[in-house]
């Protein structure tokens, strides 16, 4: 049977997790919580870039990589194409559709924290769904602003601004209770893709408000790719 080494983090990835066997690994950053209830192996940390990670395919004897990382992961999802082919293994990546702007959607798009900064000087109150990425910019809030930051990290207030520690799903009617008690006049967002945080879209949509959109970093070409965890598994349970 084909060993396989997923990389993961991500809702999908934990649902492919779930279908692995034994002699699978399920490889995390370290970031969150690590599940204990897999039927595969779990594996916690980095692995030293794409080298590192050609060696542990070729020492564990790994047959197949698929990369279920986040959208926004290039890094590594770069690491893992590089290192399949390093190590002579097909490497699948899982990348689900980015959102689409719809009907009434007022869409900014950015590149970078710069463009991001400069896009929300005419608010006062940002919602920010980035990740962790502004709590390392709290002391440069601007003095007419008032932060609201939603991440999976764990991290006090400030006078300026006020951090969520959550992780989706979000539901319509959370995420409209959450615009209105904060006062929310702007959404800055990731284009993930998938139903489990694409409720704050719908929310702004109704409120007629701006989404600050980080667009998709490039990615380099995989051996095969899907749009979605049910197609990925197919595609698995007949090659085994």
């Amino acid at each position: 049977m084909t060993k396989i080494l997923l990389l993961g983090g991500t809702g999908d990835a934990l649902r492919i997790a779930r279908q692995l066997t034994s002699v699978d690994v399920y490889s995390l950053a370290g970031l969150g919580k690590v599940p204990d209830d897999l039927p595969c192996s779990v594996r916690v940390g980095g692995f030293g870039g794409s080298e590192g990670m050609a060696r542990y395919i070729a020492d564990e004897e790994i047959g197949l990589v698929i990369d279920a990382t986040h959208p926004y992961a290039a890094q590594i999802s770069a690491n893992a194409v590089n290192a399949a082919r390093h190590a002579g293994v097909p490497c699948w990546v899982l990348r689900r559709p980015a959102w689409q702007p719809r009907a009434g959607d007022d869409w900014r798009m950015i590149d970078g924290w710069d463009e991001l900064t400069m896009a929300l000087a005419p608010f006062r109150r940002p919602l920010f769904t980035l990740g962790r990425e502004p709590l390392s910019h709290l002391d440069e809030i601007p003095p007419h602003q008032f932060w609201l930051v939603r991440c999976l990290d764990s991290h006090e207030d400030t006078e300026r601004a006020r951090i969520i520690a959550a992780r989706g799903p979000f539901t319509l009617e959370g995420e409209r209770a959450l615009f209105a008690l904060q006062h929310v006049d702007v959404v800055v967002s990731k284009n993930s893709g998938g139903s489990a945080t694409e409720a704050k879209l719908e929310v702004a949509r109704e409120r007629r408000l701006p989404v600050v959109m980080l667009r998709r970093p490039s990615l380099p070409a995989a051996d095969r790719e899907f749009e979605s965890v049910a197609e990925l598994l197919d595609a698995l349970h007949l090659s085994r």
